[in-house]
């Protein structure tokens, strides 16, 4: 272990928690080799537990031997910077939480076919069986930019019982800091990925979609039909449109929560939470 005491923020090696941006982070042209920042020990111990390796930790001289002893028995390797709280909370927009910021490596995102059934795409069937479509509620995520609706979903799926989230190109990234935060470490528990095929192409895979959205042929939530499918992907969409005409008539159904006093619709980390529990199995 390699323990750096700080006496100011202009460490180059400290840029990933300083100066780098999200995209930065990310490193969208190599997602693989991109990494993230997980905050507080209880969400970084989740990641671990998912997987994730850390690369370097920034926090409290307090914490070495206390609330970070863990990451630093598992990978004693790391490079750990460390300082007063004055100096690390000076961050500008990282306050910590408990202390603790750990850079760790991003790795690889399933597929979705991985997402969408347990087996891998050489056993595909062309009849729809229990044994090779066992995934049942999923979610697709639309356009949703908003990092704290996202870490929310996330947080809503893994308690009511999501398989797995497939997010399109346009949505926030769920390895966002904020987004990770919100979650509380659940971004790590449901399994995700991109999707960037039309939505009909979750019918290889067995699924109906049902399309979130306040239409005129839009069924009650609550509607026989649709929490009878076997395999349904529900699809929510971004926060202040909704989703596109083009995606809900590409949907098998459409589908609303009753609303009372006049009040429009939900929030999408609200709505998404009252759809998943509806029409869970």
């Amino acid at each position: 272990m390699s323990i750096i005491h700080l006496t100011s923020l202009d460490n180059p090696a400290l840029k990933a928690y300083t100066t780098l941006t999200e995209a930065q982070l990310r490193n969208r042209l190599d997602e693989e080799n991109g990494i993230f920042i997980a905050e507080s020990p209880k969400v970084i111990r989740v990641a671990m537990n998912a997987g994730y390796r850390p690369l370097s930790m920034l926090c409290e001289e307090r914490h070495i031997s206390g609330d970070a002893a863990f990451i630093i028995e598992a990978f004693p390797e790391i490079d750990v910077f460390t300082g007063s709280r004055e100096l690390l909370t000076s961050l500008t927009g990282y306050k910590l939480t408990r202390g603790v910021l750990c850079a760790m490596k991003r790795r690889p995102l399933p597929s979705v076919a991985e997402i969408c059934m347990s087996t891998d795409d050489n056993n595909l069937k062309s009849t729809v069986t229990e044994e090779f479509y066992p995934k049942r509620r999923i979610a697709v995520i639309d356009g949703v930019v908003d990092t704290t609706n996202i870490g929310a979903i996330f947080r809503s799926a893994a308690a009511l019982g999501i398989d797995g989230i497939l997010l399109t190109p346009t949505s926030c990234d769920p390895l966002n800091r904020r987004a990770v935060r919100v979650s509380m470490g659940t971004i790590f528990q449901v399994p995700w990925t991109w999707i960037r095929e039309p939505l009909t192409y979750l019918h290889n895979y067995g699924f109906k979609t049902v399309a979130m959205a306040l239409s005129d042929d839009s069924v009650p939530i609550d509607d026989p039909t649709l929490c009878t499918e076997k395999r349904l992907a529900i699809v929510l969409g971004t926060e202040g449109d909704g989703l596109s005409d083009g995606v809900i008539s590409s949907c098998d159904y459409v589908a609303r929560i009753p609303m009372a006093h006049g009040v429009d619709s939900l929030n999408v980390a609200a709505a998404s939470a009252v759809a998943f529990w509806q029409l869970r199995l």
